[in-house]
């Protein structure tokens, strides 16, 4: 389902084999749901979310380590929106993800689907130009 298309290539090639491993932990999110044989989900889902915790942030710092180096205009704005995908990620609550495993994974791939889409397309691009 989700997959790093020629359409999401910055021509920085640190950033584009960071975002393809976003791609990759979107998929895990998605054949997750897909998975009708894992009743309890539960441990997946935690294990989805801790993992893109940690590797936003060590993507996220090697993104504006390198806008830094070529002094990129817009990083301040940039850092705000890293910092609000962490936050969304940390508002997830682990109650409600027990209590409703197929709608938690579902909030995680929408929020997912939307950055993916809307923060590499219309931000992250403008960074290779």
């Amino acid at each position: 389902m989700y997959e790093m298309k020629p359409e999401f290539f910055t021509g920085i090639e640190l950033v584009d084999t960071e975002h393809a491993r976003l791609f990759e932990l979107a998929n895990e999110a998605y054949e997750l749901m897909q998975d009708d044989f894992t009743p309890d989900k539960y441990d997946y889902i935690l294990s989805i979310l801790n993992s893109l915790n940690d590797y936003a942030k060590q993507h996220f710092k090697d993104e504006e380590a390198y806008m830094e180096s070529i002094q990129y205009k817009r990083l301040f704005t940039q850092k705000i929106e890293h910092q609000a995908f962490i936050s969304k990620l940390e508002e997830f609550d682990l109650e409600s993800i027990d209590e409703n495993q197929e709608q938690a994974i579902l909030s995680i791939l929408t929020f997912l689907n939307d950055w993916l889409v809307q923060h590499i397309l219309e931000k992250d691009l403008l960074i290779g130009k």
